[in-house]
């Protein structure tokens, strides 16, 4: 059976932690067994200001944060649940950032890289109108996991999307696709991955 994956999504207060953005929330879904197992959420204060478009964007205000426990609380609890489980995010380039610059101000580091939904379903899914999250859950027809844009919904929705897209290698391709598998798999084109599942079937 494929193995345990953390699947995370953060909301922050703009786009990369290197243009000085903060989290204010983090979501974890712990995916074992071809099911969601374990879930973790929780807001947190980073100190840092939630511009209007991004509260508007995700309902988080600025009272919200103020009254959340400290980040370096919360990413210690989060490191903790995750424990070693490999990680994965739907965009997981906008996601590691904060992940690894978080865990950083906490002296800790990951050890494994993040596998990418959203590279994995345009490699598997290349037919999707789109790729977005919420839109690509539509489309597959997976459940509602409730407001987008609050981050254990989305993390809800790409361990959902996760889970499909390892359902569809098993049942078509005979393929037990775990982290390590994935992670290979999003680094290829998509030409080549017509071609390996070809050969697989």
């Amino acid at each position: 059976m494929p193995d345990r994956i953390a699947v995370i999504d953060f909301e922050t207060t703009g786009m990369s932690p290197a243009q000085g953005a903060r989290p204010t929330e983090i979501g974890v879904a712990m995916i074992e067994g071809g099911r969601i197992v374990a879930r973790y959420q929780s807001l947190m204060n980073a100190g840092a200001w939630v511009p209007p478009f991004i509260e508007q964007l995700t309902g988080i205000s600025n009272a919200m944060v103020r009254s959340a426990p400290p980040v370096a609380q919360v990413m210690a609890e989060a490191a903790e649940f995750i424990g070693e489980a490999p990680l994965l995010a739907h965009n997981a380039a906008f996601d590691s950032k904060f992940w690894d610059a978080e865990l950083g101000q906490l002296g800790r580091r990951r050890s494994r890289d993040f596998a990418c939904s959203l590279l994995l379903s345009r490699r598997l899914l290349p037919e999707a109108p789109s790729h977005k999250l919420g839109n690509l859950n539509s489309w597959v027809g997976l459940p509602s996991t409730g407001q987008a844009h609050r981050a254990l919904a989305d993390a809800e929705m790409a361990a959902n999307l996760t889970l499909h897209l390892q359902a569809l290698l098993w049942e078509r391709h005979d393929i037990r696709a775990d982290h390590d598998y994935l992670c290979g798999l999003q680094k290829l084109s998509a030409a080549k991955v017509r071609a390996l599942l070809r050969a697989s079937v």
